[in-house]
């Protein structure tokens, strides 16, 4: 029987040999979940619970380590860049945690600076603090946070994101189960007032794929993530409509690589593979693994 060490650097292998075949430097993945280690155990717990906020599912998670094993086997997979995506479920939260992926941004240098932000009191002035001291990419989960992306308190906040160019990954979509504020409707109304706003959708919205492609042939600064879309996992339950795949293909330089590690239920590798089989060719490939952000991020 194979050693975990062993497992893990087969996979390790066969990650580099999908990125070395496409003639890149690596991988980038815009959507990476570090958090605080207590926050991280109760969202794990909550997985471990089959809850409604994963559709019942059973989801088992697939990298349960320890921080700086999760880190170095990013790099063993060849992550030239990666983020900390963190988000409050509650006012009072998101200050602190930004103060965290700061930190955690120091610490690992390949993390792009994250930051979050939720609808309360002072949070232009904590979003504003977070830009200053360089956050490159915000979080926003409009499912777990139950809050609606164009409340009025978030308004100057999407203003400032929107002037500074910085991104931000939106779980917006109803997937893997529907919040009270998911779903297009939302987001039509936050890009209506701040159509400059870098939106990437988390999971090309996921299950309402074809209206968040609506939006992102309306509004040039619109992006989509992959995170679990097209894998096994997801095909079970929420599967991305094939009569949509061309038009994937026409934005090939606004979808981006994202994978929900280590929070997936099966291996990293797996999320490359279901991208790999879409048959849209090597140059989409190439522009959603990495050019697309290395562009986006400067990198």
């Amino acid at each position: 029987m194979s050693s975990p060490h062993a497992v893990v650097s087969e996979e390790a292998g066969e990650v580099r040999r999908f990125w070395t075949g496409l003639g890149l430097p690596g991988l980038i993945d815009v959507h990476t979940h570090f958090m605080p280690e207590r926050v991280l155990r109760k969202v794990w717990d909550y997985f471990d619970t089959n809850g409604p906020l994963i559709g019942g599912l059973e989801w088992p998670i697939t990298y349960r380590k320890e921080e700086d094993e999760r880190i170095a086997l990013l790099r063993e997979f060849g992550v030239r860049a990666f983020t900390s995506m963190l988000y409050p479920h509650k006012p009072g939260m998101a200050e602190w945690l930004n103060s965290w992926a700061a930190d955690f941004a120091r610490r690992a240098p390949d993390c792009l600076h994250t930051a979050t932000l939720y609808p309360e009191p002072g949070v232009e002035s904590y979003v504003r603090r977070a830009l200053e001291a360089g956050a490159r990419v915000f979080k926003a989960h409009v499912q777990v946070g139950a809050y609606d992306p164009a409340d009025e308190r978030l308004q100057q906040a999407w203003g400032l994101l929107a002037e500074a160019g910085v991104p931000v990954v939106m779980h917006c979509g109803s997937g893997p189960a529907p919040g009270r504020h998911t779903g297009t409707e939302p987001v039509v109304r936050v890009l209506a007032r701040h159509p400059e706003l870098r939106l990437i959708v988390a999971h090309m919205g996921m299950p309402e794929y074809e209206g968040f492609l609506d939006l992102a042939e309306r509004y040039d600064q619109v992006r989509l993530d992959t995170t679990m879309v097209f894998t096994d996992f997801s095909e079970g339950f929420m599967p991305f409509p094939r009569r949509a795949l061309p038009r994937i293909a026409d934005l090939g330089d606004r979808v981006l690589l994202g994978t929900d590690f280590p929070n997936i239920p099966y291996p990293y590798v797996h999320q490359l593979q279901a991208l790999e089989r879409l048959g849209l060719g090597p140059a989409w490939l190439r522009a959603v693994c990495h050019d697309n952000a290395a562009e986006l991020f400067s990198l």
